[in-house]
């Protein structure tokens, strides 16, 4: 069986296909990459981070192809998709240049004892990622992983299979399947997948938790979130700041997980919010085909897509809400959408509530701080969140009281960003991190091997029955 991807701006044009793995097939795959590990993590730390550098070399050698690719299979515009391409060649060499560093323990021999701790590789990995940021999210966990030793099997969301799979031809150690959920199923539960990470959707990140526990196999889950952006009552954004916050909200049409979902203005400064808002989206925003370098915002995924969120616009609207659209979708076929704000939605519309995940966001106003705060984190989700303030000491002490892994000062989304700085969600948008030190220590499992003083030549031994001193 072969996967077809459609292009979301013209859905009768096949963009590509790709060859399904059924989940009978995964075992012998993950055998191969189980020999793979073996071969993979003999080799030098430093031979293992040259092959990053020379995939993130070949990734930006051929970005600008595969830039157009992924915009025709996602629907992103080509900018945002060479720029996507560019930062994971980027992480490649943040990865290569201090992966070495990280992963490398200095033991102790003393009078105490000798103590030699050694960061191991856990062998197979599976990743498995969304498609919305295919390139970048597979590199995040391709990276570290093979640094460390590992070897991956990538399972890539059938809604982008065809960028990733050519990008991950350019690693070792790595193998490409693609599938369903049943796939997934079989991937994750195999005895021999020693780590899982994903990203994508909270409902497939519990199926994958739970089938990971069943097999006591350990995972990293990046899931959603409905991000809060809170605007203290000194906020002073300039014409540009309010084209990265349009942005920081319709970027890949909504369709990413830390993008401000919800933004919270005091209720006296709101008209000129607004009028500002609707004046940067006015000159920012260019709906149409992905592959136009002018675009800044393609269509969203799937049909599905399209109508989800064109459902919850409506609610909105009938629970009292003023939408705003504040662009205009050309006239196709495609799953073309207006992104639209939604003035005076009440806090339990769905609008709000849920991740919309779509080009529409609510603008809610706030008293003070301590109503915002609580309004704020009254979510299940807790990926990210940003506080816009003049006084950053003030923005600070606000950020420190929201329930979220990342809080962004004065900015949010992909602007926001630091390869020095973990990410990753409370509650329920999952646990561990990606980035920085702590997204590469995710792959590796410290073993230790310990000659107490006692019994090394000369020592005074302890009785049988003896605890440590």
């Amino acid at each position: 069986m072969r996967i077809e991807r459609e292009n979301p701006a013209h859905p009768r044009e096949i963009v590509g296909t790709v060859n399904q793995t059924p989940p009978e097939a995964v075992d012998a795959a993950v055998r191969n990459a189980h020999r793979d590990f073996h071969e993979w993590s003999r080799q030098p730390v430093a031979a293992r981070l040259a092959a990053l550098g020379r995939a993130a070399d070949a990734l930006d050698a051929g970005k600008v192809e595969l830039a157009v690719l992924l915009a025709r299979e996602s629907g992103k515009p080509v900018s945002d998709c060479r720029g996507e391409i560019g930062f994971a060649a980027t992480y490649l060499r943040w990865v290569r240049d201090h992966a070495a560093e990280v992963l490398h323990l200095h033991g102790t021999d003393d009078a105490q004892g000798r103590i030699t701790p050694v960061r191991r590789a856990f062998g197979v990995v599976a990743a498995i990622t969304p498609w919305n940021a295919p390139i970048i999210l597979s590199m995040l966990k391709l990276g570290p992983a093979l640094a460390a030793g590992n070897a991956v099997i990538l399972k890539p969301s059938p809604l982008a299979p065809l960028t990733v799979s050519a990008a991950a031809e350019l690693l070792p150690a790595t193998t490409v399947l693609h599938g369903g959920a049943d796939t997934g199923r079989a991937l994750v539960t195999h005895p021999l997948v020693r780590k899982v990470a994903f990203t994508g959707g909270e409902q497939a990140g519990r199926a994958i938790a739970a089938a990971a526990g069943g097999a006591l196999t350990p995972i990293l889950l990046e899931l959603g979130g409905n991000d809060p952006a809170i605007f203290l009552d000194d906020f002073a954004l300039t014409p540009n700041d309010f084209e990265r916050l349009v942005l920081a909200s319709f970027a890949t049409a909504g369709q990413v997980c830390m993008a401000a979902k919800r933004l919270y203005v005091p209720e006296t400064r709101i008209t000129e919010f607004v009028e500002s808002y609707i004046a940067a989206a006015q000159r920012i925003l260019t709906v149409g085909e992905p592959t136009d370098g002018n675009t800044t915002m393609g269509p969203v995924v799937t049909r599905i897509a399209a109508e989800r969120v064109s459902g919850l616009v409506t609610d909105a609207e009938t629970r009292g809400a003023r939408i705003i659209p504040l662009a205009s979708a050309p006239p196709s076929d495609g799953y073309f959408l207006d992104p639209i704000l939604a003035l005076g939605a009440p806090d339990d519309a769905d609008l709000v509530r849920l991740e919309q995940f779509g080009p529409a966001v609510p603008i809610l106003t706030y008293r003070d701080e301590t109503e915002v705060l609580t309004r704020a984190n009254d979510s299940e989700l807790g990926l990210a969140a940003s506080v816009w303030s003049a006084d950053e000491e003030h923005a600070f002490s606000v950020a420190a009281r929201i329930e979220a892994g990342f809080t962004f000062i004065n900015t949010h989304n992909r602007t926001g960003m630091s390869l020095h700085a973990p990410f990753g969600g409370t509650k329920n948008s999952g646990f561990g991190r990606e980035y920085a030190e702590e997204g590469l220590l995710e792959y590796v499992q410290t073993t230790v091997t310990h000659a107490p003083a006692a019994f090394r030549a000369g020592g005074a031994g302890l009785p049988a029955g003896a605890y440590p001193g």
